[in-house]
């Protein structure tokens, strides 16, 4: 059985994934690099608002808010709770 992959807007929170694919365009994943977001970053999912408003996401002791749009296009491989080796 290979890894479990989702998107970062399917995550539940306090889950922590490996981004492995980020599906979108120029502008979105140069705004996603601009925030540290990168393929092969491991990020924990720390919240996210009822009714697909922003998802809240850790990186390293960053916490940032993107948009529920933005999260559904971010394959990550999931880990453990809080385990970013």
């Amino acid at each position: 059985m290979g890894p479990t992959i989702i998107s970062i807007a399917e995550m539940p929170v306090g889950q922590t994934g490996r981004i492995v694919e980020i599906q979108g365009g120029f502008g979105m994943t140069g705004k996603l690099d601009a925030l540290g977001i990168r393929k092969g970053e491991a990020i924990t999912k720390v919240s996210s608002q009822w009714m697909r408003g922003p998802v809240l996401v850790r990186h390293g002791n960053t916490d940032v808010a993107i948009g529920y749009g933005m999260a559904r296009h971010i394959a990550v491989e999931m880990l453990g709770h809080g385990d970013q080796t």
